[in-house]
């Protein structure tokens, strides 16, 4: 408009001056009037072009017309053009691009961000499941939560219960960060007696972790549970010995749990909780774990939502493998094909009786397995 407007206000006033003239001026006046509509005409023409340009970019960096009378459905959706960056948790308009989103080599990894919203919002990779040296202070909220679930008569200082605990055991985490070049294949091995004829026996012993639960015996049931054992979770209570090559994971309830584990690898003095332990413990000190009470919270809190008074021994140990593996294949998980709660190697009369307890909410944590396993984070293998 610039270069027109010089170019237009000559035209405009020649055709003034030649309306000034008289006498002989009439012709020019006529053709002054016959140029100026022209311009005038040309000009209109540009500034409708510009317009109509303008419109049309417009429409299409918003999207396009849609021409679904012509196009299969979905066409406008797959050819939109994202503007934005894939945020983890964000709404995706495609599937995410695996080859930039994969975090180890196994076909679908835990921690893979993007195929779960729901996953994503609840999954805190900066939490260490271990209690180690490095997070041996408890934040305030999670030590009274902690210390509540097993009251106990004789206070005891954490702080120092923990030093003289390092001082038997590492103290620290064996597991590092996510490799992209790794698949770290871990089977969690629950007590349903679903197990029982199942023949899950060589598949689960063919994982690098395999995560048992408790007594969980093998000897005998090795076609149905498998024979292997890498980590074995337990609390005082429940502790029995085990192979030098096996991990001893305490789940602790309370900080006398933690007075427990220091004697029972070392002087004996302790025999009796709220019922009786081992006074003493055979199982590799270079391999014992602390279960962190954070992670514990953790888990109640964003996972099964404080239903029940604490999450059962079976869910820890799940979210402990979805915290340090890369696959995760759940075996021996609820009930058997009749509805019954009980152990794989007993039969129990009062198999139903676990649902009724209140103290986990056996329910709720199955749909939660059945959410992890929906949204491609765990498999689950049925039983009989």
């Amino acid at each position: 408009l610039s270069e027109l407007r010089p170019w237009l206000s000559g035209g405009v006033a020649g055709a003034t001056r030649g309306g000034g003239s008289t006498g002989g001026g009439g012709g020019a006046e006529k053709g002054g009037r016959v140029r100026c509509s022209r311009r005038i005409w040309v000009l209109l023409g540009s500034l409708v072009l510009v317009f109509l340009t303008s419109l049309f970019f417009s429409v299409s960096l918003r999207g396009g017309v849609s021409f679904n009378y012509l196009e299969p459905p979905g066409w406008e959706e797959s050819r939109r053009v994202k503007l934005v960056p894939s945020y983890v948790g964000a709404h995706r308009l495609s599937p995410p691009d695996t080859q930039q989103q994969k975090t180890c080599a196994c076909p679908r990894c835990v921690g893979d961000p993007g195929v779960s919203d729901w996953f994503d919002e609840n999954y805190d990779p900066d939490i260490s499941p271990v209690w180690t040296r490095e997070n041996i202070q408890l934040p305030s909220d999670v030590y009274y939560w902690w210390v509540m679930l097993q009251p106990q008569f004789k206070p005891h200082s954490i702080q120092q219960v923990l030093l003289r605990l390092f001082q038997v055991i590492p103290g620290r985490s064996p597991y590092g960060s996510w490799d992209p070049g790794r698949c770290l294949r871990c089977a969690v091995v629950g007590n349903s007696g679903n197990l029982r004829g199942a023949g899950y026996g060589a598949t689960i012993d063919g994982h690098n972790y395999i995560m048992r639960i408790n007594l969980a015996p093998t000897v005998g049931y090795e076609e149905d549970a498998g024979s292997h054992t890498t980590h074995h979770f337990m609390y005082p209570e429940s502790a029995k010995n085990l192979a030098a090559n096996v991990s001893f994971v305490l789940v602790p309830f309370k900080t006398l749990d933690l007075v427990w584990i220091t004697s029972a690898l070392s002087t004996g003095q302790i025999r009796f909780t709220y019922a009786p332990v081992k006074q003493f413990l055979r199982v590799d000190k270079d391999k014992v774990q602390i279960f962190n009470p954070a992670f514990f919270k953790y888990i109640h809190d964003h996972w099964t939502r404080h239903h029940g008074r604490y999450p059962s021994t079976g869910m820890l140990v799940l979210f402990f493998a979805l915290h340090v593996c890369d696959e995760v294949n759940v075996f021996g998980f609820g009930a058997d094909s009749r509805g019954n709660w009980h152990h794989y190697w007993e039969q129990n009369r009062y198999s139903g009786e676990f649902r009724k307890t209140g103290v986990h909410d056996a329910d709720y944590e199955a749909q939660i397995i059945q959410r992890l396993a929906k949204a491609g984070k765990i498999t689950v293998f049925p039983g009989k």
